[in-house]
């Protein structure tokens, strides 16, 4: 387990309106959630493909502007012109293997078939970063015709209180104390 502090989170997303309520997008709307808690806007930054914003001085913002498929591409561009360390990151995301009232944090590990999270590791070359997994549930169908749907009602309200959840252990995550965010976050339970 890493014990860097964060100091960017990335919220993967398909850019458009058409994505923007869908349960691919779950990672952006927790950098949302983030931005207005904090009283930020995000602006568009060429050179990091994408919206970018501040939240104190040591931890930047992301949503990817580029495809899901493509979300290495903007992470490795931000990551390098701000020197940072792959262990010193967070990428939100969507995760179908957790339903929608679970939030789980993780260092390393596989891309899960998520491919944002294979792009990612692709032009990192290392999976030695640190996840947000917001549970969007399981289809009973074709994941991709899933994951491009916006959820249910009830299920939309389940990822918002998983969201705001993930928003309380914040302050850890920015100290380092990552195993501390982990297990505070995860005694919390679903609600």
């Amino acid at each position: 387990m890493s014990s860097s502090p964060i100091r960017l989170i990335v919220g993967l997303a398909n850019p458009g309106k058409e994505y923007e309520g869908t349960r691919h997008n779950a990672g952006a709307w927790f950098i949302h959630d983030l931005a207005q808690q904090s009283g930020i806007q995000m602006r568009f930054e060429t050179k990091y493909h994408g919206w970018h914003g501040i939240i104190n001085p040591a931890c930047h913002l992301l949503i990817p502007n580029t495809y899901m498929n493509q979300s290495g591409q903007a992470v490795s561009a931000c990551i390098h012109y701000l020197k940072l360390a792959p262990e010193s990151i967070l990428i939100a995301h969507d995760d179908i293997d957790l339903p929608p009232a679970t939030i789980k944090l993780k260092f390393d590990g596989g891309d899960g078939g998520h491919n944002g999270l294979k792009d990612i590791i692709r032009h990192l070359n290392t999976k030695k970063f640190h996840r947000l997994r917001i549970g969007v549930g399981r289809p009973t169908y074709e994941t991709i015709d899933y994951v491009l749907n916006p959820p249910s009602k009830s299920d939309k309200q389940k990822i918002d209180d998983a969201l705001i959840r993930a928003l309380t252990v914040l302050p850890l995550l920015l100290e380092g104390q990552i195993s501390q965010a982990m297990q505070n976050l995860h005694t919390m339970g679903d609600v």
